[in-house]
């Protein structure tokens, strides 16, 4: 009996219309995280022949997005900034800086007094060296403190943050896929089984109205209804909700501790670094400030530190010429500036510091906000994407009516 029904065409071709659907779900589903996310850069002829991924196509306005909705929710500038330890900052900047001030000195007493600083005997120099080692911790601290109170003024954060993701739209990507891998997973896999279960209503329909346009329409709504359930299966419910024996809520939504460890992570490497930030206060819109406040601070150094030579300098370079000495310092100290920065273990540090200030507020915000990390990457375009697995399924459907059935009844 079995044999005769196996052995049976028309089994196979019933039997392959819940197959097909499970198929095209998972296919569909498939097809939509991928064009959400690749390819990061366009491919093809713009402006319509060809494809660039949602998010990375629309990289602006996700970064902002991103600073907007979360960044902002976790943390001020100067909040951020002062988990990283102004002093602890200062004090890099001496360690990496005092072994090199000599040669430094030495570099711009020779070009800007050459005369003077050649006769100079090397017990005065010395002197000298000794006496900007000793000015230079005391400059450093006073110039974190006025970072530290003005930080909001010298680095546009907003700027920072969105540029770095525009500049790096895989970064970007990472954000959402990192933080959702799990879900994204999921949305695929889901595919299959709700498309599975489409399909034998679809058999259903089918065997008692074999209509043409029975396979395509059910292809049509298997490709739109699936992408529909898996994201909200995703993010719905808000809360934990008891529904009989079970309690449910959105699978991102339960999984916020474990997001905001691995979110806060990346955020903490390769966006919110010291280093970033002291790249984006010195090559920022706001650079000018910064420098202004960097010469202002150091100028003063070799000045004051040349003790029995600042007469003869005076003397020798002219009131004018001294003046410039000193701004030359301060120049130097801004091209400098960015040098103790260079060092990973201490960025590593700094990071580890702002993560767990960062992932203390993430697990605590509510529900309605967390979600807001994972969500706009679907709610940016999320119909278009829905409507992409609607025509991939109606031609799937299309395939199978005239591959499987034969074409027109």
């Amino acid at each position: 009996m079995l044999a005769e029904i196996f052995s049976n065409p028309d089994f196979w071709r019933y039997a392959s219309i819940p197959v097909v659907a499970g198929l095209v779900g998972w296919g569909t589903n498939w097809a939509a995280i991928q064009l959400t996310f690749y390819p990061v850069s366009f491919v093809g002829r713009r402006p319509y022949l060809g494809w660039q991924g949602i998010i990375p196509s629309k990289a602006e306005k996700m970064a902002t997005v991103f600073v907007d909705s979360t960044m902002s929710r976790l943390g001020t500038l100067s909040e951020l900034f002062q988990q990283m330890q102004p002093a602890e900052i200062g004090a890099q900047i001496v360690r990496v800086m005092t072994p090199r001030l000599p040669r430094y000195a030495d570099e711009i007493l020779r070009r800007e007094s050459p005369v003077l600083w050649d006769n100079t005997p090397g017990p005065i120099k010395e002197r000298v060296y000794q006496a900007i080692n000793m000015r230079f911790p005391p400059l450093v601290e006073e110039l974190m403190d006025d970072v530290g109170s003005q930080i909001e003024e010298l680095i546009d954060f907003k700027h920072m943050i969105t540029q770095r993701l525009v500049e790096d739209r895989g970064l970007l990507n990472r954000l959402f896929i990192e933080s959702g891998d799990r879900e994204f997973r999921f949305i695929v896999r889901s595919g299959l089984y709700f498309g599975f279960l489409f399909g034998l209503l679809q058999l259903l329909v089918w065997i008692l109205y074999p209509a043409w346009w029975v396979l395509p329409a059910f292809g049509i709504a298997v490709g739109y209804a699936t992408n529909w359930i898996a994201l909200n299966v995703i993010f719905r419910p808000l809360h934990p909700t008891k529904i009989g024996p079970w309690t449910v809520q959105g699978l991102f939504l339960r999984r916020q501790n474990e997001v905001a460890r691995a979110w806060c992570h990346l955020v903490t490497r390769e966006i919110v670094t010291i280093r970033a930030l002291i790249h984006a206060m010195m090559k920022g819109p706001r650079a000018e400030k910064s420098e202004e406040l960097i010469q202002r601070r150091m100028a003063p150094l070799v000045a004051e530190a040349m003790g029995p030579l600042k007469l003869a300098a005076e003397l020798t370079l002219g009131r004018e010429g001294f003046e410039e000495l000193s701004q030359e310092v301060g120049r130097k100290s801004v091209v400098l500036s960015t040098t103790p920065f260079d060092d990973w273990h201490f960025n590593r540090d700094r990071a580890e510091v702002v993560e767990r200030l960062l992932r203390e507020r993430m697990e605590e915000l509510p529900p309605a906000e967390f979600q807001d990390l994972l969500r706009p990457c679907f709610q940016e375009d999320e119909m278009k994407l829905i409507l992409v697995g609607a025509v991939l399924g109606g031609l799937a459907g299309t395939a199978q009516l005239f591959l499987v059935f034969g074409g027109l009844q």
